[in-house]
């Protein structure tokens, strides 16, 4: 006799549905996990694919234990640590894999459901992308399918899929609410202090050469800005970051002057308001445009003119902020910061310091010196590339007297030196130069590749005056951009070189939608949140006020659901109703209970075999069923069922 399978038995035709589960949970976090762990995984899964198709056992679990422990161990030893975002991560897309290889049961089944749902949650440490959140709904799509199969048996899976799609859109009411009135929380989305923040690209503290040439290869958007009226000229776009004022004779980075007050800034023309939008850099930097004139309430001015914020900004960020590109600063500084922008190391570069001091002797206008460096560099046949060759230790002699090529760090730290060198003082600033304006939502995009580094220096009656000398070697970097700067066949970002209109035009739409998502969904802090609700008169509500009415709206959509599921619910005539009453009672008396797909014939002629005292009885109530049901509407049907139903016995009469 056959061994009749436990109520727990797992299908096996439901195994492909867990291990496409297992594929689609786990198959994007490959991108963050070590070769070795991923490797593993894909083994996992393709084994365990392999034992389905063939229909062969699942492997020990002894052996299946001492996997476990062994990789496990490869993750600590690859992390140093078991807590934390992504040995947590790597744990359990572990377990994904290795969970289907014990799956026999139905209870195993769910745990690799449940496990899916969760590790979905976290491919948003990684990515909040909108391609990300198109995966992620189609994954949940799959393991709602999943479910709704391993407990709804076999069905066709475009049904299956359709009933799981109904099941989230009923949710969808729910998650709108939640979205739009749930308290909002500042913060990252994950807080270990190992790796709460990770590092960004962005600009360097220090400015050495090739800093500065490292980022133009990435084409990632560093900030956005929106302009209240016109955008100004890329000529004018200046975006100041950290200012360095000591060099060591290798690298430039700012020095410790202590706490000082902020230079006043006379703005000589009309101030630009725009709305930045900062990626998270972990710096204080708000990248400003040149000269900020008013920050945001949780921003500050330094003495080197830095807007700065009071925290890292670790999290995508929107300022308001208002700049003029023609000011006055710093016309009356301080001796310690003067002091500071002359220091040189007491030895190096000797043939340099020596062109510096004949200019000092031949001028005594600051503005004449910074004119005589500036000719230099346009008459020398100086070459502006990304790939100078290696300098020594005098670096500035070596590139001013036989290199002669170089990217912006290059030209502007030889720049600082001659200055400092012919008694002018000078820093360097590190920032970002222009910008792409987009014709679909208005915003101008600065890219990582707009990196650049510029000079500053001191002329009484006139304070810090800002003297970029890559312009003078490729003004087009600062008119057109890096891409038309550069001679042909330097390495730039695929995007940075594109002369084609269409793909420029839909390059434009695709970062305008991802615009669009950071802004009103990712960008859906306190301060939007708080603006929304007054928009409706609850911009004073408290956090009882926003419980209660988070509470009464999603009553009301539960409320629309319950609603609409009765509408939709299927409704019988009088002569099913009739017949399923009938089967019921009938059931309760011992004869065998009618199943879903069984028709009334059927199962007449089943329950006269297994009860042949209730044969004639349900043979009569099947026929009249069947013709009041099935057969021509003579409207005769309906009362010969009720009168086959009266003739039957008192103690089975229940109509």
């Amino acid at each position: 006799m056959k061994k009749a399978r436990a109520p727990d038995h797992l299908e096996r035709a439901s195994v492909p549905w867990l291990l496409a589960c297992a594929v689609s949970t786990a198959a994007p976090h490959t991108e963050h996990l070590p070769l070795w762990l991923s490797a593993i995984i894909g083994v996992a899964l393709l084994l365990r694919t392999g034992l389905w198709l063939k229909n062969r056992p699942l492997p020990a679990r002894w052996l299946l234990a001492l996997v476990v422990v062994a990789t496990t161990a490869g993750v600590y030893i690859e992390y140093r640590t078991l807590f934390g975002r992504d040995s947590g991560v790597a744990l359990l897309t572990l377990f994904m894999a290795l969970k289907p290889m014990e799956m026999n049961r139905r209870r195993d089944a769910v745990v690799i459901i449940m496990l899916g749902f969760f590790l979905l949650l976290t491919h948003y440490f990684y990515s909040q992308s909108i391609p990300t959140g198109l995966w992620l709904i189609a994954s949940v799509t799959l393991l709602t399918a999943t479910l709704i199969r391993l407990f709804g048996g076999p069905q066709p899976p475009v049904v299956i899929a359709r009933h799981a799609a109904q099941l989230l859109l009923q949710a969808l009411p729910f998650m709108l609410v939640l979205f739009l009135l749930f308290p909002r929380v500042s913060g990252p989305l994950w807080g270990l202090p190992q790796d709460a923040h990770s590092s960004r690209s962005g600009l360097p503290e220090n400015i050495a050469p090739g800093s500065i040439s490292e980022l133009i290869l990435n084409g990632a958007i560093a900030f956005r800005i929106r302009f209240t009226g016109t955008p100004p000229a890329n000529s004018v776009l200046y975006w100041r970051g950290p200012v360095m004022d000591e060099f060591d004779g290798r690298a430039w980075k700012p020095a410790f002057l202590g706490r000082m007050a902020s230079p006043q800034i006379e703005a000589r023309g009309e101030s630009i308001a725009y709305e930045l939008t900062l990626e998270p850099h972990n710096q204080r930097w708000l990248l400003a445009l040149d000269a900020p004139l008013e920050l945001p309430q949780n921003a500050t001015l330094s003495m080197r003119m830095q807007a700065l914020a009071r925290e890292p900004v670790r999290l995508r960020s929107r300022f308001t902020l208002r700049s003029s590109t023609d000011y006055r600063a710093g016309l009356e500084e301080t001796q310690q910061i003067l002091s500071a922008s002359l220091q040189l190391p007491a030895k190096g570069n000797p043939r340099a310091r020596t062109l510096a001091a004949g200019w000092q002797q031949k001028h005594s206008n600051p503005q004449a010196i910074a004119a005589e460096a500036q000719l230099l560099f346009r008459q020398e046949n100086f070459v502006y590339t990304l790939n100078p060759p290696l300098l020594g230790e005098n670096s500035i002699d070596q590139f001013l007297f036989e290199t002669k090529s170089g990217f912006c760090e290059h030209y502007a730290s030889t720049f600082v030196f001659l200055m400092r060198a012919a008694g002018v003082p000078a820093r360097i600033v590190a920032g970002y130069q222009g910008g792409e304006f987009n014709p679909i939502d208005g915003y101008v995009v600065v890219r990582q590749s707009d990196a650049h580094a510029w000079a500053e220096i001191w002329i009484a009656g006139r304070g810090w005056v800002r003297v970029d000398p890559t312009a003078a070697i490729a003004p087009s970097r600062v008119e057109q951009g890096i891409a038309a700067a550069l001679p042909e066949g330097e390495t730039l970002p695929v995007m940075a070189r594109i002369d084609l209109d269409w793909l420029r035009q839909l390059r434009f739409r695709w970062e305008a939608i991802n615009n669009t998502w950071n802004q009103w969904v990712l960008g859906y802090n306190p301060d939007r949140q708080r603006e929304l609700l007054s928009r409706f008169g609850l911009g004073d509500i408290d956090w009882r006020g926003m419980t209660a009415l988070l509470s009464a709206l999603c009553g009301l959509a539960l409320l629309g659901i319950t609603v609409w599921t009765l509408w939709q619910r299927p409704r019988t005539d009088a002569a099913h109703r009739a017949w399923q009453r009938f089967c019921k009672q009938l059931a309760k008396r011992g004869a065998p209970r009618r199943e879903a797909w069984e028709g009334p014939l059927a199962y007449a002629s089943r329950v006269a075999s297994v009860r042949p005292d209730y044969g004639d009885i349900v043979h009569r109530a099947a026929r009249c069923y069947a013709k009041a049901r099935y057969g021509n509407a003579d409207g005769a049907s309906m009362p010969a069922l009720r009168e086959a139903v009266r003739q039957l016995p008192n103690r089975w009469r229940f109509f």
